[in-house]
């Protein structure tokens, strides 16, 4: 398969259905609430991609594309698929040998919990030579992982959704002597203590002048607070 571009940016999401989305954020909110929340999650991380220079943009969805969602936001220039396997090690290894087998020689893969991300550490991701990126989260995991030209095996024996997702994946790059190259820490929202440090961090990008990110979360938390009875 030819492709018009060396790099792949795929990101990861949760198909955005109700009750089924972002479960930790409750009982802080109630989940149409929460489900409007991750929406703009989804808009703000489908802007970023998109800022992304010479990469060709997947949307990696599970469990399935029921809600219509991504059917409506994805166009011409974003490629739709399902994620495939049991555990996420599996499911980014498989959408990762899926990209390279296509003929691209870099895989990204980003989560759907950063909308404030910033679009430059992707891009230094795709600019590396070395086997494998990571950009390592507060929470003990990561927000992105990528991986020239060959797959290699860090996913299995991980223990995913904890706090030693990083840890372990490290003890995996020591052991198969891969390359790395480390981004700057950053930080998901999963949690009410996360969403109110996303939000004093966007009032301080505002205040400091500084380009706006998360445009489409930070208009909605800005109207949910206007219209919250005090």
């Amino acid at each position: 398969m030819t492709t018009p571009c060396n790099n792949a940016v795929m990101l990861f999401a949760r198909d955005p259905v109700l009750g089924q989305v972002k479960t930790r954020l409750s009982p802080s909110m109630d989940a149409a609430t929460i489900l409007k929340l991750y929406t703009c999650f989804l808009r703000d991380s489908l802007d970023k991609i998109r800022q992304v220079k010479n990469a060709d943009r997947f949307v990696g969805v599970a469990p399935s594309h029921q809600s219509g969602f991504f059917t409506d936001i994805a166009d011409s220039d974003i490629r739709l698929f399902v994620q495939e396997g049991k555990k996420l090690g599996d499911k980014m290894r498989r959408a990762i040998q899926d990209r390279l087998a296509e003929g691209y020689e870099k895989a990204v893969i980003i989560g759907s919990d950063s909308p404030s991300l910033p679009v430059a550490y992707i891009e230094q991701a795709l600019d590396s030579d070395k086997d494998i990126v990571l950009g390592p989260s507060i929470d003990g995991g990561y927000y992105l992982i990528a991986m020239r030209k060959k797959v290699i095996e860090v996913f299995d024996g991980v223990s995913w959704g904890t706090e030693h997702v990083l840890r372990e994946t490290a003890a995996h790059l020591q052991r198969d002597g891969a390359t790395l190259e480390l981004l700057p820490i950053w930080y998901d929202i999963d949690s009410p203590e996360d969403l109110q440090f996303f939000q004093t961090h966007l009032q301080l990008i505002s205040r400091g002048g500084l380009e706006k990110v998360a445009s489409a979360t930070e208009k909605f938390l800005h109207h949910l607070h206007a219209t919250t009875p005090r």
